[in-house]
């Protein structure tokens, strides 16, 4: 399987170099997210390569048509769908399956300092969630402690 094409991304219009891959492991229920970089944005090509998430991109973008709008797609090891995250957008994701392992590319390095969460259940941007059996999921601190939409620092 050829899981990585620059000529098939300029193609699509997705023109960024990618400089890191990082690679993450979550069981059912976790919730990582909804994380973005203000001073050192990141563009984020994701896959799962072992079992099924639900991911999410939310605009953060002030100055765009679909600010603080998302979408969500199912990724997984057997669809071998990829979600391309620009820049400007908050990324979060929720295991589905018993265990799932995704893989992404990013566009800049990744700066602690920078780092900031967008809530995962602000009802003004109202993310629909499949979450398992309706159980609230598990996070980090850092997650469940995110701003909402109207406090956040968002981009031009």
């Amino acid at each position: 399987m050829e899981t990585y094409r620059a000529k098939y991304l300029d193609d699509v219009g997705i023109t960024s170099d990618f400089v890191q891959d990082n690679h993450s492991g979550s069981r059912q229920g976790i919730l990582r997210g909804l994380h973005y970089q203000i001073g050192h944005t990141q563009g984020k090509l994701i896959r799962a390569i072992v079992g099924e998430i639900y991911d999410v991109a939310v605009d953060l973008r002030r100055s765009s048509d679909t600010f603080g709008l998302w979408v969500g797609e199912i990724l997984s090891s057997e669809n071998r769908k990829l979600l391309w995250v620009p820049e400007g957008f908050a990324h979060g994701f929720y295991v589905l399956s018993e265990w799932a392992e995704v893989i992404y590319k990013v566009t800049d390095y990744y700066d602690a300092d920078s780092e900031l969460t967008l809530i995962w259940n602000d009802p003004s941007v109202g993310i629909v969630w499949p979450l398992t059996d309706g159980r609230r999921p598990l996070m980090s601190d850092k997650d469940a402690n995110g701003s909402r939409l109207d406090d956040a620092q968002t981009f031009p």
